[in-house]
């Protein structure tokens, strides 16, 4: 199990050091083809590792279930997967410049509860 959870450390600051590298080296006016699709795949990679991290340090320290540690970390992937998605497709939706407060609303809560129902 500390395998896998430093599997997912080392994801983390890759994907993060990828974002930044997207960030301060990639321009979008010389290449926009490859900025923009980069950009997405390294804030997804970043924020599904990180909220993956989060959410299993959550779900250890406050033990809301009875569940064993391959469950909480099975469910925290999932959970940073859903909230990597979501931010995405927000950010997707803003970049197009269709993003309104509502249609977040709507993102947000379509991924909680295809959450609710992976967890029931």
């Amino acid at each position: 199990m500390s395998s896998l959870v430093f599997g997912i450390i080392v994801s983390a600051m890759l994907s993060a050091t990828s974002l930044l590298v997207v960030l301060f080296r990639v321009s979008p006016l010389t290449s926009p083809g490859y900025a923009f699709p980069a950009f997405l795949a390294a804030l997804f990679l970043s924020v599904s590792s990180i909220s993956s991290l989060f959410f299993l340090t959550l779900w250890t320290y406050v033990p809301l279930h009875t569940w064993d540690a391959g469950k909480i970390l099975g469910i925290s992937v999932r959970q940073g997967i859903l909230l990597g998605l979501g931010t995405s497709a927000i950010l997707l939706f803003h970049l197009v410049g269709a993003l309104t407060w509502w249609i977040a609303l709507l993102i947000v809560l379509v991924f909680v509860l295809v959450e609710v129902a992976l967890n029931a």
